[in-house]
This record gives structure tokens, sequence and C-alpha cells, in this order.
């Protein structure tokens, strides 16, 4: 498999199932509805690590272009690769949050709330403060990036478990999850511009009965704050990590 194909199909993967989740959750007249935050963050957990389990051998399994850009800042993946990724990443994205849109085809119409509809794609923030918002994202994805890093540092990988190859994945995922349940309430927890944008896309232009606009005054949030933190820690890592 190409590594485009890959980082294509993994997006498409944790989209799926992360924004599959939370239509399970918000839309009107499903078996999950009002199940909570909990089960949200929980999908979104599981949505990643079955991502990087399915194409971590091929592309690495960035699924995210704050990753992406992080790791080629440090020089541990080529600038040349990285439009690729970031377009196969957001294709991904698009494919993902449509099929989703398919899967809760009848829920769409029974659901009054347009705001509803739109968190089912993309996040939006309890309050929203265009710099505190920003600085949540800047957070959450430090964290992530910076705990990815750690996880594929050599001297934490333990051959005689193979940590790398059948732990790495879970242990992705326990972050995700990690990051949701303590940082996710202001935001929502985006971490991932390809998660936003892609399926921010798909709800401007896919016909959902009476869902209002795409709320594309708060997306440039969720991009630029995952890359911004995605960043500082590739910095943080490189400064500290590569050290010991």
């Amino acid at each position: 498999m190409s590594p485009f194909l890959a980082e294509l199909l993994g997006t498409m993967l944790l989209i799926i199932l992360g924004d599959g989740v939370v239509a399970n959750v918000v839309l009107s007249q499903t078996k999950g509805q009002n199940s909570g935050w909990i089960v949200i963050t929980a999908g979104w957990a599981f949505a990643v690590t079955v991502a990087v389990y399915a194409v971590g051998t091929f592309s690495g399994a960035h699924i995210n272009p704050a990753i992406t850009i992080a790791l080629a800042s440090i020089g541990k993946f080529a600038w040349s690769k990285v439009p690729l990724y970031i377009a196969a990443q957001m294709l991904g994205a698009v494919l993902g949050a449509t099929i989703v849109w398919l899967a809760y085809l009848p829920h769409w119409r029974v659901t009054e709330s347009q705001g509803l509809k739109l968190v089912v794609f993309c996040t939006a923030p309890a309050i929203r403060n265009s710099i505190s918002n920003l600085v949540t994202e800047i957070i959450g994805t430090a964290v992530l990036v910076l705990g990815v890093l750690a996880i594929l540092t050599p001297k934490n990988l333990n051959p005689a478990y193979s940590w790398d190859v059948g732990l790495g994945p879970a242990l992705v995922g326990i972050i995700v999850w990690a990051i949701g349940l303590s940082l996710g309430g202001p935001t929502g927890y985006a971490i991932n511009p390809a998660r936003d944008l892609g399926p921010r896309i798909a709800h401007a232009i896919l016909p959902i009965p009476g869902k209002g606009d795409s709320d594309w005054g708060y997306a440039w949030i969720p991009i630029a704050g995952p890359i911004i933190g995605g960043l500082i820690a590739a910095f943080l890592y490189k400064v500290a990590w590569s050290a010991t």
C-alpha cells in the first residue's frame, strides 16, 4: 500500500469511528443518544487506535497534519512528503465524514438542533473566546505530539514485548482518551487540522436537512492551534528527550 493511500484510509477510518460516535450520542433517535462525554472520548480513542493499527506499517499513521509537520520540523520526516500526506489526510477526512452522514441518514431530519448536527462533523467551543480556544488547542496538541514522540523514543521501546508494533497504537489511543477527558471540555479537542477541516467541508457541501452554517469564523482555530502545539512539542522533545 502506498503511503498516500495509507494516510487516506487511516484518516478515513479515524473520522468514520470518531465522528460516528459523536453522531450516535448527539443525533435524535439513535441507540446511543445522550450517552455522554465518556462515550465520545472513548470512541475517539478507539478510533485513533484502530486507524494507527490499520496503516501504521505503511505510512507511519500520522493521520494528522500537526504530527506530520511536527515530525518534519525536527528532521524525523521529509518536508518533501508533507504536502502529499496532508492531501491524503484531508481527502480521507472528507470521505470519512461523508460515510458517517450516510450511516446516520434518517437521523439528520429528525434532529432539530443545527448545532448538534454541526458538532458531529467538527468542533465548537463551549465558551467562544478566540485566544482561550486557541491556547486550549495548542496545549492539547502539544500533549498529543509529545506523548507520541515519547512513545517512539528508542529507549522507551521494548523489543521483548514489541511495544513499537503491538502496544504503540493502543498507547496513542490512551493519550487521545486522556486528552479528551482532561482537556476536551473547552473546545472539543480537535488536536488535528484534518479531523476538523475535512468534516467541516463535508458539512458545508452535503445535503443535510436544516443544517445551518458551518461556522467558518471558528475554523482557523482547530487548524492553527494544533500546528502551533505540535511544533512546540517537537521542539521540547528535541531539546529534552534527544539529549537523554
